[in-house]
């Protein structure tokens, strides 16, 4: 995957600093993997990524375009702390079927395979997109940008947020969004009869309804608001109905 860039936090202090800054529970990653995101104080998107717990270091595995900045928001964060922040040269790996010695069940949905880590590519040509869209996964710079709330992108769904973990960056607006609020846009899924683009306005009754993104056959993942998706939309030359 060369999309992907495996980052190694090292240092005693690896589990407590990342635990006090991510969305879920580090120590649930010891010998295992999650997934979580890095936030803004103002609980938006920075960076999703996976967390893999050796016995002396924590692997971050994060999209390419977004490790440079991930790496520099840690460095930010790391005062005092005794922990390293390298960059390694493993080769991430996804799959499905039968998971490899070594690799890990990918912890968003059991339907999104296996991913794993070494120094050779033995990635399988399944259809991302395709199992993206059926399970509503989102992806970083598509479905997930700078003005993303984790909560509207399903990452509670996706094992990405644990409530109980204690404060991380953003929690304060997250855990407002959680129990004090009913999110009124988000992401869904959506079918697709006729000719539409990712990026294509989404319109309900001429109003603006979205935003159409990964398009798989006659489905795709769309960010909606929910009061004018009750019904059939406009994107493209096509008419959309929300599914899920």
């Amino acid at each position: 995957m060369a999309d992907r860039t495996v980052l190694s936090i090292g240092g005693e202090d690896r589990v407590s600093f990342l635990q006090g800054l991510v969305t879920n529970n580090v120590t649930k990653a010891d010998g295992g993997i999650i997934y979580t995101a890095l936030l803004t104080p103002q609980g938006k998107f920075i960076a999703d990524f996976f967390v893999v717990g050796e016995d002396d270091r924590l692997l971050i595995d994060v999209a390419t375009s977004h490790a440079p900045t991930l790496g520099q928001r840690l460095m930010m964060y790391r005062l005092r702390a005794a922990i390293t922040i390298e960059q390694t040269d493993l080769i991430v790996s996804r799959g499905t079927g039968a998971i490899p010695d070594g690799a890990f069940a990918d912890p968003r949905h059991p339907e999104m395979g296996w991913r794993a880590y070494g120094d050779a590519d033995i990635s399988d040509d399944t259809d991302w997109d395709a199992l993206r869209v059926a399970h509503m996964i989102p992806k970083t710079g598509i479905e997930l940008g700078d003005d993303t709330y984790v909560l509207e992108a399903g990452f509670e769904a996706l094992n990405g947020v644990d409530f109980k973990k204690g404060c991380f960056v953003g929690q304060e607006i997250v855990a407002r969004m959680k129990h004090k609020t009913t999110l009124k846009k988000g992401l869904a899924q959506v079918s697709i009869l006729g000719e539409a683009s990712p990026g294509d306005a989404i319109t309900a009754n001429g109003k603006p309804a979205g935003t159409l993104h990964t398009v798989s056959g006659d489905k795709a993942l769309a960010f909606l608001r929910f009061d004018r998706a009750d019904g059939d939309m406009q994107a493209g030359n096509a008419t959309l109905t929300r599914l899920k």
